[in-house]
């Protein structure tokens, strides 16, 4: 299988890809077109069908394995599948394995080190919380380990959002020893419940699509949801160490026009916001680079607000 990060401007394909979003559209001409996005497990990738009533194209739908035939352009400095084939494929022809982006990083390490954070955890209440999701709440670990940080613009693979919550938690975990001022615990607990309701802000894969939910309340408020749900459970569960966690979590963002709800007024939430910001802005640079070899120059990012350029060897 020629998967979709080792296409080259020129190459013709010839292979079975997921079809994960498809939507007519028309050209200025009043020409009908169609607009695909391919994925494999290595990422996704702008496709177009121009002849979308020729002979070629059979019937299918979203979230179908399909064959495509067709060749690789470059347009305005991306690449795209001009698709001149397309047929739904029958189970059996695929290994679904092969189509859903996964962690290069290994996911049951990653969780052993999270649980290992948990452990060292002092306060007691803290602790219960953390536990009650991470080591009691089996069906949430699971859904958490499998689930990805972003739809699109970092993390967005099976097990992203483990990485990125535990590549938080490092972050988190240097800042307060750095910084004494900084309540360990607390900094720590909220670096590792600051993006749980992402588990029902999106679904898994390979739809890894918003939920309702998730379009109409967002992550940061079911994250402070649960986290609620299960403070309810945990006696004497002191009202101020709640308040001040579920603040980190309202103010990760940082900035309303973020999607925060709130500003940081914490010192524990300058540090998560800036812990959370780091790890996303650097991962979408990561994603950037490996997603165009060779190219020096690649383009403008819209969470980046930059022009976007490799460094010189």
């Amino acid at each position: 299988m020629k998967y979709i990060e080792a296409f080259r401007d020129g190459d013709n394909i010839s292979d079975i890809y997921l079809v994960k979003h498809r939507q007519s559209a028309e050209t200025k001409n009043g020409k009908p077109y169609e607009n695909l996005i391919l994925q494999d497990k290595t990422g996704t990738i702008d496709a177009k069908i121009w002849e979308p009533n020729s002979a070629g194209i059979e019937d299918f739908e979203v979230l179908d394995y399909v064959m495509i035939g067709g060749s690789v352009t470059s347009f305005n400095g991306a690449l795209q599948v001009s698709v001149k084939r397309a047929r739904k494929c029958r189970e059996g022809e695929y290994d679904p394995a092969d189509y859903l982006p996964v962690s290069s990083k290994n996911i049951d390490e990653m969780f052993q080190k999270l649980r290992s954070y948990i452990s060292g955890i002092q306060n007691t209440y803290l602790k219960q919380l953390l536990e009650a999701f991470f080591i009691s709440d089996r069906e949430f670990a699971a859904q958490f380990c499998k689930s990805s940080a972003a739809k699109s613009i970092h993390h967005g693979f099976v097990g992203g959002l483990l990485e990125h919550t535990l590549s938080v938690a490092n972050l988190c975990n240097y800042l307060a020893g750095a910084y004494p001022t900084i309540h360990k615990d607390l900094l720590i607990s909220a670096a590792i419940l600051h993006d749980i309701g992402k588990t029902r802000e999106l679904s898994l894969f390979p739809e890894n699509d918003y939920t309702d939910d998730g379009q109409l309340l967002g992550h940061i408020v079911m994250g402070v949801e649960m986290v609620s749900e299960k403070i309810a459970g945990i006696p004497g569960f002191p009202a101020k160490l709640a308040g001040e966690l579920k603040h980190c979590i309202l103010a990760h963002h940082g900035e309303y026009e973020f999607g925060s709800p709130k500003k940081p007024a914490l010192i524990e939430a300058v540090a998560l916001h800036f812990a959370d910001n780091t790890d996303a802005k650097l991962e979408t640079m990561t994603e950037l680079l490996a997603s165009a070899p060779g190219n020096d120059w690649l383009g403008y990012n819209r969470m980046l607000e930059s022009n976007v350029r490799r460094t010189s060897e």
